[in-house]
Formats: structure tokens, C-alpha cells, sequence
């Protein structure tokens, strides 16, 4: 995980088209300039970045799912829960399944989880538009190189 750069996700652990699941792990920086401010002397997550997270594992759920042929845009969150903190060193498991997807939209159920402990969780609204210049290959392949591997029909 590299805050300052929003990479949130270090590997996609399973992708299930037919259960329209993914999964995916993570690890929170032992040191990272967010920790200063959030809290001085007691570090936790922020629950924009456990939420941003969550957002970026439905994501290439929903990418893998409609083969890259649009780019998920994140329009809302819903019934988020933050149920416990996480610091630095945590191992996050980060679970995505979609739960509705028409009319240029997709919806996800995401969860995040702690050696066995619930973090947080939330239903996630994504518009799909088509992908600016040149953005498909490069999502692709940093999708790829987190290990979300499709199988060909």
C-alpha cells in the first residue's frame, strides 16, 4: 500500500466471475507521512482511505467483470460502518461483490477485514463511462500485475 500515491491495493487474491467477487490484500505502511497528522502519537487509518480502498477493490471487480470496456467512476457511498481502527503494519483483506450493475451503473458490497475482524463495510455506486485516452492498457496492466488474471472465452 503507498498512501501518498493512492495505491491502496498490494494483490488481488481471487476474482470469481460467476460469484461476481473479488478479493484482495493489502498491507497499511508502517511509516507514512498521513500518520503525522492522523492521530500525533497514536497513527490510524483515515476511514477516507479504508473507504477509497474498498472503492478501488470493487473497482477492478467491476473492471474484470465488464472486461475493461469502461472505467468505473466512484458516484456514492452508502451504509458505511467503521467498526474498528487499523495502524500502521495492519494486513487488510479487502472483499468486493457485485450486487447490481444496469443502466450505466454498477453497485458493490465491500468489506474490509483485520486478522479476522470486521473493519468496515459499505454499498458502492459506480457510473461506467467510456475510459479517457489511453487509460484501458494502463489499467489493465497494473490490474495484471496485481494478479487479476482473466480467463479467455
Amino acid at each position: 500500500m503507498r498512501l501518498e500515491y493512492f495505491q491502496m491495493i498490494d494483490r488481488i487474491s481471487t476474482f470469481n466471475e460467476e460469484e461476481e467477487r473479488l478479493e484482495a490484500s493489502s498491507t497499511v505502511p508502517v511509516e507514512s507521512p498521513v500518520f503525522e497528522g492522523h492521530f500525533p502519537g497514536h497513527p490510524l487509518m483515515p476511514g477516507v482511505l479504508l473507504t477509497e480502498t474498498m472503492a478501488q477493490a470493487s473497482g477492478y471487480l467491476i473492471l474484470g467483470l465488464i472486461r475493461f470496456t469502461h472505467m468505473p467512476f466512484l458516484a456514492s457511498v452508502e451504509k458505511a460502518k467503521f467498526r474498528s481502527f487499523v495502524g500502521p503494519g495492519a494486513p487488510l483483506v479487502i472483499t468486493a461483490t457485485r450486487t447490481h450493475q444496469g443502466s450505466g451503473y454498477a453497485v458493490t458490497r465491500a468489506k474490509i477485514t483485520s486478522n479476522g475482524k470486521t473493519i468496515c463495510d459499505a454499498d458502492l455506486m459506480f457510473r461506467l463511462m467510456p475510459f479517457p485516452d489511453g487509460l484501458s492498457a494502463q489499467m489493465q496492466s497494473q490490474a495484471a500485475g496485481m494478479g487479476l488474471v482473466l480467463e479467455t472465452a
